[in-house]
């Protein structure tokens, strides 16, 4: 029995996956503030989880992804902003408690791993929960939420590139007499297609902004239009980006904005194939083909979570 958290900035999602890698139980607790609070909310997953029928007894190790840089090679979590933690060694804290290996990752790389192991699993690949990845094979995971980033399976493996910025391609410039970017540049991916900052430009009050920009624009309102064009090139850009540098057999996409589902696909591979209209070499790439939605509920960064504590407790089976 693995153990994976998706420990976000205020749910955690945990599943319990046995060795055939079969979701056999999964929670949803409240994540608290600060690095007591994180390290709590895993144990509290945990307990949860046996109440939900999962063999705990059987745990052999446990996983977590979320947001922040983890320190490459450890399980040193450093400015993950979003739960008031500013380091943490997470293992060093929970490994005495659970008494097993407990792996982390970044929350976007862990539900890279995660989504290629279902894309895996909807293809008709076998895969094991220990070694789920199939080499050779490429997927990129793109979120689409608050910001815009992305994780890499390349022969396996996350790729990670040599400091561990593989995949931020929310920080690339594709327009620079766009829009002002957080990082401090113009015209980024992520200021094009990241949630916060279309919610900032559309400057009106709601729930669900990017829902609300979509039903203005088929509404015929100008912003509207505008921010959902500008999204969708976003989006498109980043596909592109991961295409043309990776060669990823497939994009797909998450995240909160994936919640328009087919509205966002539409837009976004329509995009891609207007792009490519003056590009014979773009059409034989067949870019609009390569992308994906992961299906909505789906616990892809839990998932890819407890093949991170896997590996990590193989790991340790080798040292020892």
């Amino acid at each position: 029995m693995r153990v994976g958290l998706d420990v976000g900035g205020t749910k955690t999602d945990a599943v319990a996956v046995d060795d055939a890698g079969a979701i056999v139980a999964r929670v949803r607790l409240a994540t608290g503030w600060g690095p007591e609070a994180v390290a709590q909310v895993v144990t509290d997953a945990v307990a949860a989880l046996a109440r939900e029928g999962a063999d705990i007894a059987a745990m052999r190790s446990v996983g977590v992804g979320m947001p922040g840089q983890v320190e490459p090679g450890t399980t040193r979590v450093l400015h993950a902003v979003n739960l008031g933690v500013a380091e943490l060694d997470l293992a060093a804290v929970l490994e005495p408690v659970l008494g097993v290996p407990v792996g982390v990752e970044n929350d976007v790389k862990a539900a890279a791993l995660g989504a290629f192991a279902l894309h895996a699993d909807a293809s008709g690949v076998s895969r094991d929960v220990a070694s789920p990845l199939i080499p050779g094979d490429a997927m990129a995971y793109l979120n689409l939420g608050t910001g815009i980033a992305a994780g890499v399976v390349v022969d396996g493996e996350l790729w990670r590139g040599g400091r561990g910025a593989a995949g931020e391609v929310g920080h690339i410039s594709v327009d620079p007499q766009g829009p002002r970017c957080r990082c401090g540049q113009r015209g980024c991916i992520e200021a094009l297609a990241g949630g916060a900052a279309i919610a900032e430009r559309w400057g009106r009050p709601g729930a669900l902004p990017i829902r609300d920009i979509f039903d203005a624009a088929d509404a015929g309102d100008p912003l509207a239009r505008r921010l959902r064009s500008e999204l969708a090139a976003g989006v498109a850009a980043a596909v592109r980006v991961l295409v043309l540098t990776v060669d990823v057999d497939a994009v797909m996409l998450g995240g909160g904005i994936t919640a328009l589902a087919d509205r966002l696909l539409a837009d976004v591979t329509a995009e891609l194939s207007a792009s490519a209209g003056a590009s014979p070499f773009l059409r034989s790439l067949h870019l609009a083909q390569r992308v994906v939605l992961l299906p909505s509920g789906s616990p892809a960064a839990a998932l890819g979570a407890a093949l991170i504590g896997a590996r990590r407790a193989g790991d340790r089976a080798t040292s020892r």
